[in-house]
């Protein structure tokens, strides 16, 4: 069962989501491996919709819906900003990005999520993570998902 909710653009709130959702995995048995992996795409996503998407104005808000299983946990996370292209965002591996300081937010979620996937306007993120500690029953299920989905 999906939960939606919308938080004020500030980082109180933000951290008091991800707690939330960080104990629902917890409660599903997700490992400390996938607990930490949540919990770092879920900081950069909602500080990117905080600071990039909502420009930092605490009036502007932040919507959430997530579902959490013993499977997955699926977390969606937009924010009332104008967007951005994902695939304009310099490589932060290049030689010429490695001194600037921030930009690896979504080499990071990437990297740690086992998908990551951005509306087309560029002002939601979609993150999923298996929870690993039951890899048949997760990678089964995506399948299933992805052959007749």
């Amino acid at each position: 069962m999906w939960c939606s909710l919308d938080i004020p653009s500030s980082r109180d709130d933000a951290d008091r989501i991800e707690e939330k959702i960080i104990s629902l995995c917890q409660k599903y048995s997700y490992s400390p491996r996938d607990i930490f992996a949540l919990k770092l795409a879920l900081e950069e996503a909602l500080t990117n919709a905080i600071r990039h998407g909502n420009g930092g104005k605490p009036e502007k808000h932040i919507h959430i819906k997530y579902r959490i299983t013993r499977q997955r946990a699926d977390v969606v996370i937009a924010d009332e900003g104008s967007g951005f292209n994902p695939a304009a965002v310099p490589d932060p591996t290049q030689e010429c990005n490695l001194d600037r300081c921030g930009g690896r937010g979504l080499l990071l979620m990437r990297a740690y999520m086992n998908s990551v996937v951005f509306n087309p306007a560029g002002n939601s993120v979609t993150l999923t993570k298996f929870n690993e500690s039951r890899p048949s029953r997760a990678h089964s299920h995506a399948t299933t998902r992805i052959a007749f989905g």
